[in-house]
């Protein structure tokens, strides 16, 4: 039976957010990087100083990450994006995008959404269904980005979520959120290969898996959708802790700060009412609180022939 814990609040960074996303520690800044999906905007804040950049963007960004610092290409595009309609190396200050992938383009109502760097530093993105139709109700896709370029490795999604890997790197977490399950997957981390679905956990009842990380337990901690909090899972898949929140819409997590013990939540003011905003004024907020357990450090993105990567895609440089 999961105890209901309560988490200490240290600052609720007043963002208001539509869709905050995407949130990942980055320990040589010192700070959390996140997106507003919807916003349209880039976000860093240096903690513990609490001060924040900002970056608007001439495209939606759904995930993203930092290029690895010894990237020879790190100085022109610090960043791996994936926007909306494709993934890209992107500068928020010069507006510079050099296009690497666009699987989906032929898909108008489907546009990227969670992703996440592997362990051995491939970077993995899935598309969502964000307009259904009859045609493409399930046509949303997980890829694997590394040195041999961009590959479909899941198919038949919805709204992919909850992307995390374990310790070992021997299983990857990954959840269609309105099915409410997260399944696992046997993962080969040399290769990147992944094996069947199993059902690892079912969300609590008017609740979807959102985003979610493993801590240095070997738990998955998941933001859930709709449910006002947090969800704790062991690894066998029961539930550890529920964290109350005080928002409805908790989206994604990250565990930073210098003892990997401060946790940072994104939340969303999409699709709420006037009444429910009045009853949630940290709704779209980020929230810090501290963790009764640490993280672990994030992996850092390989070093990739970016741009054989572009070349082959025959978009170019923008």
């Amino acid at each position: 039976m999961a105890n209901s814990e309560n988490l200490q609040l240290l600052a609720s960074i007043n963002v208001k957010n539509r869709l905050g996303e995407g949130i990942f520690w980055h320990a040589a800044s010192g700070s959390v990087w996140w997106t507003d999906i919807h916003g349209k905007a880039l976000f860093q804040l240096r903690w513990p100083e609490q001060t924040l950049r900002q970056w608007p963007l001439p495209e939606r960004i759904s995930c993203f990450t930092l290029l690895n610092a010894t990237d020879p290409m790190a100085s022109h595009y610090p960043l791996l994006v994936a926007f909306a309609s494709g993934l890209a190396l992107y500068n928020p200050e010069s507006g510079a995008t050099l296009w690497l992938a666009k699987p989906q383009q032929q898909l108008s109502g489907n546009r990227f959404n969670d992703g996440r760097v592997d362990r051995q530093g491939r970077f993995w993105a899935g598309t969502m269904v964000e307009q259904a139709t009859a045609d493409n109700a399930a046509s949303g896709s997980l890829y694997r980005l590394d040195q041999q370029g961009c590959q479909q490795m899941l198919s038949g999604l919805r709204i992919p979520n909850a992307l995390c890997w374990n310790r070992d790197s021997s299983l990857m977490y990954h959840a269609d959120s309105p099915l409410q399950q997260i399944n696992r997957y046997r993962f080969n981390p040399l290769t990147g290969e992944l094996g069947a679905a199993e059902s690892f956990a079912t969300t609590p009842v008017g609740t979807e898996p959102d985003g979610a990380i493993i801590d240095a337990d070997d738990h998955l901690l998941c933001a859930m959708w709709g449910g006002s909090a947090l969800a704790r899972y062991a690894a066998d898949g029961s539930l550890a802790a529920l964290y109350p929140l005080p928002v409805t819409q908790p989206t994604c997590v990250a565990l930073g700060g210098d003892k990997l013990d401060i946790l940072f939540v994104t939340t969303a003011t999409e699709g709420l009412s006037a009444e429910q905003l009045n009853q949630q004024p940290q709704a779209g907020n980020l929230l810090v609180y501290q963790y009764p357990h640490q993280g672990l450090t994030e992996p850092q993105l390989a070093v990739m022939p970016w741009q054989q990567l572009a070349q082959r895609y025959h978009g170019g440089a923008e």
